[in-house]
């Protein structure tokens, strides 16, 4: 647990959301197990093996210290989160949270929700994919966006800040939309954004009739049971991308599967949208640094032909 208790020690406040420390990079042997989180005000702890009471207790040590230091009189606020089958335990360890809490990222604000459910809101791995599509906009101003998967819609603002026209976003969890709505919300954004609640596969039609589009983006769960697993559809997003683009139009496949490379991928686009071209697979933040890279988040930029 050295290097956590390390990182801890030179840890700064910081302002943007972002990765602390990545044991799950596998580059600090034996603590593949922890990662911790800051979503200012509030730092996050996450362990993916039970933790005992003494592992706890010398980290909570060890951020207030820290804490003491780099921030006297401020409260220190953190929460925990045991993940374990596709499940979580989470508990406030000191302080309070937010409520609403909202964070920033590069500009733009977004609410997450760290006490409950096992995601958070807010993709922290995401960040370079966040970053592209706000250049992307910036760079051709105008564009029509479709997103795929949108959950709270993050991309969606980054590319309406950055001067997209309109963006389609649809994800058949409306609970994940009504955040995204507000997220527009948060950042000022009154018109351009559409919402579809709606199962993706059974609504390509609503979905083409919106289109073409200059960028479709592909960030659908790895593994999510009884809605969407990798392995099998994938290629069922894949087809459809050369109905959906415009000429010269451009699609960003992610996928965060320890188990499916980068190859997977670029299988998939060889067999059903072959006309399309590999552009560039974008690097993960520093902070996500991994010891076996393809373990990690792929995300793969894609243009099609015109």
């Amino acid at each position: 647990m050295q290097p956590l208790l390390d990182a801890i020690a030179a840890l700064t406040p910081p302002t943007d959301a972002g990765r602390i420390f990545h044991g799950r990079g596998g580059l600090h042997p034996g603590c593949e197990q922890w990662t911790l989180d800051a979503y200012p005000p509030v730092l996050l702890l996450t362990s993916f093996e039970p933790a005992t009471d003494d592992e706890l207790a010398a980290i909570g040590a060890a951020l207030e210290a820290r804490w003491a230091q780099v921030a006297p009189g401020e409260p220190l606020n953190w929460v925990y989160q045991y993940r374990f089958e596709a499940r979580a335990e989470t508990r406030l360890m000191a302080g309070s949270v937010p409520e609403p809490h909202v964070i920033s990222e590069a500009g733009a604000r977004f609410r997450v929700h760290l006490l409950r459910g096992l995601n958070h809101g807010f993709f922290l791995d995401m960040a370079e994919g966040r970053r592209w599509v706000r250049a992307q906009m910036a760079a051709r101003p105008g564009q029509r966006v479709l997103n795929l998967f949108a959950y709270s819609c993050a991309f969606s603002v980054v590319a309406l800040q950055a001067g997209a026209g309109q963006v389609v976003n649809v994800d058949m969890a409306g609970g994940a939309l009504s955040i995204g709505q507000k997220n527009h919300q948060l950042n000022g954004l009154g018109a351009g954004a559409s919402f579809m609640p709606h199962d993706i596969f059974a609504s390509w039609g609503k979905i083409k009739r919106s289109g073409p589009y200059d960028l479709v983006i592909l960030d659908p769960p790895s593994y999510q049971k009884g809605s969407f697993v990798a392995e099998k559809d994938y290629a069922r997003l894949v087809r459809r991308l050369p109905d959906l683009l415009e000429p010269g139009g451009q699609a960003l496949l992610c996928l965060n599967s320890p188990k499916l490379g980068a190859d997977f991928l670029h299988g998939l686009m060889a067999e059903h949208a072959p006309a399309m071209q590999f552009v560039k697979r974008l690097a993960n933040p520093p902070a996500f640094a991994d010891v076996a890279p393809e373990r990690a988040l792929k995300v793969l930029v894609y243009r099609a032909p015109g």
